[in-house]
C-alpha cells in the first residue's frame, strides 16, 4: 500500500481535494489530507443541545456522513421509546455498579458534548449508569457491559471512574436493534490503568452515535480498542484530555466495512498537560458497493504540553470494487518544546508481492488473500488481551472474509 507520511509541520492541503499520487486505486476513492484542528467543529462544546444548529451536512465535522440515515438523532425527531436499548453489567467483586440520577457530579467530568448528537444524548437520557473500581483494586476479570438494542430510540450515558492506582478491564458490548445516542466518560484517577475494549457488532439496520471522553490522571495509563463490524451507521468520537502530567494514552481500532454500511470514527487527543504520550492505529478494510469509512485522527498540542510524545495510524484495505474511504489525519502543535509528533495514513488494495510469496508456496488464492488480511487486523486483535473477545474477533474476520473472496 501506498502510505503518506506527514511531518509535524501543517500545510495547506485541505480534506475533499485530490488524493496524493499513489494513494487511490480503481474502484476505491481515498483522501488523505491535512487541515487545522481549529477548523473542526462549527460551534463551541457545551451541555445544551440548544448551543448546536441542526447539522446540514457542509460542516467540516458532517460533511462525510449521510444525516438521513441517522434516523433524527441529529434533529431532534428521534424520541426515545421504551424498547430502546436494554443494559446489563457484570463486574467482579469490589466493584461498584450503580443507576443514578441527571444531579450526580460525576457524569459530564469527563468531557463536555462537541457535536448536536451528543448534545441530544446529554440532554434526553433518563437515567445513567456508573461503575466505580476503588483505589489500588486490582482487578483479575473483566467488567462487561451488555448493551442490547431491542428495535427501538434510546439515549444513554456510562461513567466508568477508576480510583488511585487501580487496574481494571471493561468491555462494552453492542448487539441488537437500535437507534442509539450515547455518551461514556472514563475518568482515571493517578497511577490508574484502566484498558476498554467497545465492541460494535450491531445488527444490520442498527443506527449507533457516540461520544466517549477520557480523562486521564497523573501517570495514569489509558488503553482503548474501538471494534466496529455492524450496523447501517456507526458514528463514534473518541476523545482524550490529561489531568497531571505522565499520562499515557493508547487508541487502537479496528473495522470491516460492508457494503451500504457507514462507519465513521473521529478522534481526537488534546494534550493539554506537559510531559504525556499518545499512540493511535486504527485499521480498517472495506466490501461491496457503497461500503464507506471515515477516519479523522485529530491531535492538538497545545502551548503548555511541552515534552509531548504522540502519533497517529490510519490504514485501510480495499478488498472490491464500490468502496470509499476517507481518511484525514490532523496535527496541529502550539508548541516547538516536544518530544515527537506524526502522523501517518495509507490506502490500498491487496499487496500483490504478499499474494505471490503465497501462492508460489502452493497456498490457493482465496486461502492466500484470507491470510492477508487475517495478519492485518491480528497485529492489533491480539494487543487485546481479553482471550473470548480475540477469539471472537478473529472469527467475524473470518466470517467477514469468507464473503470478500466468494
Amino acid at each position: 500500500m501506498a502510505e503518506a507520511q506527514n511531518s509535524p509541520t501543517l500545510n495547506s492541503v485541505r480534506a475533499g481535494g485530490p488524493p496524493p499520487a499513489g494513494s487511490t486505486t480503481a474502484g476505491q476513492i481515498a483522501v488523505a489530507a491535512e487541515s487545522t484542528v481549529a477548523t473542526r467543529m462549527s460551534a463551541p462544546p457545551s451541555f445544551d443541545v440548544a448551543d448546536f444548529p441542526v447539522p446540514h451536512g457542509r460542516e467540516e465535522e458532517w460533511r462525510f456522513t449521510p444525516l438521513e440515515r441517522l434516523r433524527g438523532l441529529h434533529d431532534g425527531t428521534a424520541v426515545a421509546t421504551g424498547d430502546g436499548v436494554k443494559v446489563d453489567v457484570q463486574a467482579p467483586e469490589g466493584v461498584t455498579v450503580e443507576t443514578v440520577g441527571r444531579d450526580d457530579a460525576r457524569i459530564g467530568r469527563a468531557g463536555t458534548p462537541v457535536d448536536r448528537v451528543a448534545a441530544q444524548a446529554y440532554s434526553a437520557f433518563e437515567k445513567a449508569g456508573v461503575v466505580t473500581v476503588p483505589k489500588e483494586t486490582v482487578l483479575t476479570e473483566p467488567i462487561r457491559i451488555a448493551v442490547h438494542g431491542e428495535g427501538g430510540v434510546a439515549y444513554g450515558h456510562q461513567v466508568v471512574e477508576l480510583g488511585a492506582f487501580a487496574e481494571a478491564v471493561v468491555v462494552i458490548d453492542h448487539t441488537g436493534d437500535a437507534v442509539l445516542a450515547a455518551n461514556v466518560d472514563y475518568v482515571l484517577g493517578d497511577g490508574a490503568k484502566l484498558t476498554v475494549v467497545s465492541v460494535q457488532d450491531w445488527d444490520d439496520k442498527a443506527v449507533h452515535v457516540g461520544q466517549h471522553n477520557a480523562l486521564i490522571g497523573r501517570d495514569a495509563t489509558f488503553k482503548s480498542f474501538v471494534v466496529t463490524f455492524g450496523g447501517d451507521l456507526v458514528r463514534l468520537h473518541p476523545r482524550v484530555a490529561y489531568a497531571g502530567t505522565g499520562g499515557e494514552a493508547e487508541l487502537f481500532g479496528l473495522y470491516f466495512t460492508d457494503a451500504g454500511q457507514h462507519q465513521e470514527h473521529r478522534l481526537l487527543v488534546d494534550h493539554n498537560t506537559p510531559h504525556c504520550k499518545s499512540n493511535v492505529a486504527y485499521k480498517g478494510a472495506l466490501q461491496g458497493e457503497a461500503a464507506h469509512a471515515v477516519w479523522i485522527g485529530d491531535v492538538l498540542i497545545e502551548a503548555k504540553a511541552e515534552g509531548t510524545d504522540t502519533y497517529e495510524m490510519n490504514r485501510n484495505l480495499v478488498l472490491t470494487d464500490g468502496a470509499r474511504v476517507d481518511s484525514v489525519p490532523n496535527l496541529e502543535i502550539e508548541t516547538g518544546e516536544i518530544v515527537g509528533a506524526g502522523h501517518a495514513s495509507a490506502t490500498g488494495r491487496f499487496d500483490d508481492e504478499q499474494l505471490f510469496y503465497l501462492m508460489a508456496r502452493g497456498i490457493p488464492e482465496h486461502e492466500a488473500r484470507r491470510l492477508v488480511v487475517r495478519g492485518f487486523f491480528a497485529e492489533l486483535v491480539q494487543q487485546i488481551g481479553v482471550a473470548d473477545i480475540q477469539e471472537r474477533l478473529l472469527a467475524k474476520i473470518d466470517q467477514e472474509l469468507e464473503a470478500a473472496v466468494a
